[in-house]
């Protein structure tokens, strides 16, 4: 994958900053997976998993705070 995507990291409100965090989070699966008929047919193991799903809100979460230190906690 080549194309350059990524915005900056400065948002204007913690929202924006979060779906900011979930866009970084789905680009890093789909980087790491980009035959996307192998992603679709892998969803349904992990869609069900309790321990998978936790893992992805522990990747968004780790991004958001990232996000969330770039734009210092959120200007004033």
């Amino acid at each position: 994958m080549t194309d350059t995507w990524l915005p900056s990291l400065i948002t204007a409100t913690p929202q924006e900053g979060f779906e900011l965090a979930i866009t970084l989070s789905r680009r890093g699966v789909k980087y790491t997976q980009p035959d996307m008929d192998v992603l679709k047919r892998l969803r349904p193991d992990y869609a069900h998993s309790a321990d998978s799903l936790t893992a992805a809100s522990h990747v968004i979460a780790t991004n958001f705070q990232t996000v969330a230190a770039a734009n210092n906690y959120w200007r004033p």
